[in-house]
């Protein structure tokens, strides 16, 4: 064991100083508010599960560990709910969270966008009603879309989509990506706008467009995976939104932040929340997923390590400055 335990230099993780002589081992992490709730920990559940057969029992199982561990959730995509309540216990979970952390539902700019057109806006209200959420989360995924052998077209850009909204409704919005990122301009847009938080959805997680370009004919494939490499970072958006806020200054009107895609740990959520100038959590999908489709026990053993260490790191580890 002695010989398998050697570090060397260039395994080391250069992101901080540790500071071994200035705290104690950490009990507890302190609250946070965060959309209006308290959190216990700084972790979200980012959306996921629109629409498989496992649905229910992953969503349950999230749910529960939400409550339990005081973290906050988005749905996966709620569309089948607008029309229809055959699939409503698949999301039904606010029974089960309980009332004090933030669930919001979840639609995409797509589906928002024919709502507008169709003047039936008041059927996403009425579904984040019945859902007990406490907002909507609208998934603004056009490379996701484009490349879905079956994906629908927008025919306004998401921007005007999301401030059409704002103007007829007070229930409050995330706005995300699915897994491209956000660049400069679309994120100086959005922190513009009076929303309840801006999710990243970054690059470096699961890859949604690559997904759909992967159900499409081999020629499809091959005239599209050059676009499939396109996007931005966790951290280079967070780099993007530093900027951004210092810009808008008094202008800025959303300030709090979902830091997804592509974080893997405690440590990589740590590091991002430390840089933000913003109040932020950080989102994770599949590391949740994983175990939530197997059991509630596997699950819960995962989040108990992820705030554990995440408490390490908030009491021993200065983020070095860029």
């Amino acid at each position: 064991m002695a010989f398998r335990s050697q570090v060397v230099q260039a395994q080391l993780d250069h992101r901080f100083y540790y500071e071994p002589l200035l705290a104690a081992h950490p009990n507890t992490l302190p609250p946070l508010t965060f959309l209006g709730k308290t959190l216990r920990a700084p972790l979200w559940i980012s959306s996921m599960t629109g629409g498989t057969a496992m649905a229910r029992k992953i969503n349950t199982n999230l749910a529960r560990a939400c409550g339990e561990f005081g973290l906050g959730m988005g749905l996966g995509s709620c569309r089948c709910l607008l029309y229809s309540n055959e699939h409503f216990e698949d999301f039904n979970v606010r029974p089960i969270m309980g009332d004090e952390v933030p669930l919001f539902a979840n639609l995409g700019i797509a589906q928002v966008e024919q709502l507008l057109e169709k003047h039936q806006w008041h059927l996403a209200e009425e579904m984040v009603a019945r859902l007990q959420a406490d907002g909507l989360i609208i998934h603004v995924n056009p490379t996701q879309e484009w490349l879905q052998p079956e994906g629908d077209q927008l025919r306004r850009p998401p921007l005007q989509v999301i401030e059409e909204v704002l103007s007829l409704t007070h229930l409050p919005l995330i706005v995300k990506e699915v897994g491209q990122g956000m660049g400069p301009e679309s994120l100086k847009a959005l922190f513009r706008l009076p929303l309840a938080a801006i999710d990243f959805a970054a690059a470096g997680g699961t890859n949604f467009a690559l997904l759909e370009l992967l159900r499409s004919e081999e020629e499809y494939q091959q005239a599209y995976e050059c676009i499939v490499t396109i996007g931005h970072s966790a951290q280079e958006m967070v780099t993007f939104a530093n900027q951004v806020i210092s810009d808008l200054g008094m202008q800025c009107r959303c300030r709090q932040v979902i830091i997804s895609g592509g974080v893997r740990n405690f440590l990589d959520g740590y590091y991002l929340i430390e840089q933000l100038q913003v109040p932020a959590v950080y989102g994770q999908a599949s590391g949740f997923l994983k175990y939530a489709k197997e059991s509630y026990e596997l699950l819960q053993r995962y989040i108990t390590l992820q705030i554990r260490g995440y408490a390490y790191a908030k009491q021993y580890l200065k983020v070095r400055k860029l």
